[in-house]
């Protein structure tokens, strides 16, 4: 199951998960909850509100943005940088 989820975005007490072939799924659950239990080699925290699934990104751009392979693009933290750096070194 993990490996078809997109990304997850915490909007207060709750986050959504996106997966690549059913509708969006909102929980009850902190983004910090999700981060503790998904394996760290694919799924990294690249801003206060969301966490990507590598397999899924299609670019990174020099304005601070993913473009994911479903056309969506996530602003990422200029404090993430590295983990940015670290996952399009993995990409390429």
């Amino acid at each position: 199951m993990y490996e078809n989820i997109i990304r997850i975005e915490a909007n207060s007490n709750y986050c959504r998960v996106f997966f690549d072939n059913a509708r969006p799924l909102t929980v009850a659950k902190l983004l910090h909850w999700f981060e503790g239990r998904l394996s760290e080699e694919y799924f990294y925290r690249i801003h206060r509100t969301h966490i990507v699934n590598r397999m899924f990104i299609a670019g990174i751009s020099d304005d601070n943005k993913l473009t994911l392979v479903n056309g969506e693009q996530i602003q990422w933290s200029r404090r993430k940088k590295n983990i940015v750096r670290q996952m399009a070194a993995m990409i390429i």
